[in-house]
């Protein structure tokens, strides 16, 4: 292994970040990370913090889940590879296959699709919806409708239903059919609405309206998060989701639930989707499947839209679909024993509780410092501090702000995300109390350090 000196030496020479500007990473390189334990990371300069990202959204389980880590070390002498295209697969992807059809009984997903992740996961599941409708003889049913503030990855599929600008504007034009509504977000809203319920209502009929004029022959699917994560930790009120799945219903539109994020224990619920008591028609998972040990996503299926594929004798149903590694035997080790090891610490019940910890703690920062303009959160371990020079017109901070943010409450202890004007919070799923409490006086620090 090289030293530190040139570690840091060829820090962003050679490497271009994700979801960063080359240059500005090669000016001020960022932090080298170099090992964790627990809910917590280690710098190179030996600095620990308490990783309020939780990787990014998907170290549920903290850095040193023993169980996954030995069954990736006791797969890659077993398998460490073969291909599950047709005519071949291996044993763990079906004794996976049959784990997650129990995990996700209450929304009756029964069938799942491996791939390498969140993005592969989203483009499987829109693909899949357009095959649906060919296969039950309505091919015009091509188009998606889907949120906007909402985050789907970064393949062209996903950054077409994306509804971040910064996601979408420097790759244009991206894929056709694709139409975006309001999201239900209290603090910033085309309909100057901040009561949750009255806003899911005008959301839902933006909805209806959107539905009426595209034509809803010509809807393949809605894609939506759940709760909204990348996008700033926006959660609807709770009748917004049941609303859409009912409108799905009704007009032959697929729900997909883009749970990439929400799955597996971090609203509180087992799933974002059985949070809000839905039970979509596909759900795209990853992340938290491996606990980040592996790259792996799946996309569960339910009986419904298996069905209509399974029954198939057209060859229409015939999947078109895959990567080299879906399936990956050593991901499908790291995820049996990572479904194992969260089902058995319980993480969701811990989620809840620490979760309502950080989002009370987050509201009392904003009651002593101005510079925060609003706090979301309150469904498990996803908080939001939205930003702003001005609470009165909800302006926007210079772009500075938020860094020195960041950069203070790292000098005090803990990794903290930033995303546009928004201080993010998604620490992993086995934090303490103590460690919580930690988070919020980082924070505190940071802002008194930086006031309005």
């Amino acid at each position: 292994m090289k030293d530190s000196n040139f570690l840091k030496a060829q820090n962003a020479k050679h490497l271009w970040h994700p979801m960063a500007h080359p240059a500005e990473m090669q000016a001020k390189p960022p932090a080298i990370i170099t090992a964790g334990e627990g809910s917590k990371i280690r710098d190179i300069n030996d600095n620990m913090l308490i990783d309020a990202v939780g990787g990014l959204w998907n170290v549920n389980l903290g850095y040193s889940c023993e169980p996954v880590k030995q069954a990736i070390s006791d797969q890659l002498q077993e398998l460490p590879y073969y291909s599950i295209f047709r005519g071949t697969t291996n044993d763990k992807v079906i004794e996976l296959s049959d784990m997650l059809k129990d995990f996700f009984a209450p929304e009756g997903l029964s069938r799942a699709f491996f791939t390498s992740g969140g993005s592969d996961s989203v483009e499987i599941a829109l693909r899949l919806a357009r095959q649906y409708h060919k296969i039950r003889g309505e091919a015009g049913r091509v188009k998606y409708l889907s949120l906007k503030k909402g985050y789907h990855g970064t393949h062209t599929g996903g950054a077409s239903v994306n509804g971040n600008a910064n996601f979408r504007t420097q790759y244009e034009p991206l894929m056709p059919g694709c139409y975006h509504i309001p999201a239900p977000y209290p603090y910033r809203n085309p309909f100057n609405e901040t009561d949750p319920a009255k806003l899911s209502a005008h959301c839902i009929a933006a909805l209806e309206d959107e539905i009426a004029f595209q034509g809803a022959n010509t809807i393949a699917a809605f894609i939506m998060e759940p709760i909204l994560g990348a996008g700033g930790v926006i959660p609807p009120h709770e009748s917004f989701m049941p609303a859409v799945r009912e409108i799905c219903d009704r007009h032959g539109i697929l729900l997909i639930a883009d749970e990439v994020i929400t799955a597996y224990g971090r609203t509180g619920s087992w799933s974002g989707s059985r949070h809000w008591g839905v039970a979509p028609d596909l759900m795209c998972t990853a992340k938290a499947i491996t606990n980040g040990y592996f790259p792996f996503g799946a996309v569960m299926i339910n009986d419904a839209v298996a069905e209509v594929f399974e029954k198939d004798t057209s060859g229409t149903g015939a999947i078109g679909s895959g990567y080299t590694y879906s399936g990956h035997p050593v991901g499908a080790a790291a995820a049996i024993a990572c479904l194992k090891e969260t089902e058995r610490l319980k993480v969701n019940e811990n989620a809840a509780a620490r979760g309502a910890q950080l989002f009370k703690g987050a509201q009392e920062l904003m009651a002593k410092h101005e510079l925060i303009g609003d706090v979301r959160g309150g469904h498990g371990l996803m908080t939001a501090l939205e930003l702003t020079s001005d609470r009165t017109t909800k302006a926007m901070p210079s772009k500075d702000v938020a860094g020195k943010i960041f950069q203070a409450a790292y000098d005090a202890g803990v990794m903290v995300r930033v995303s546009g004007p928004n201080i993010i919070l998604s620490p992993p799923l086995i934090l303490t109390s103590d460690e919580a409490g930690k988070i919020i006086a980082a924070l505190d620090h940071a802002f008194a350090e930086n006031p309005l």
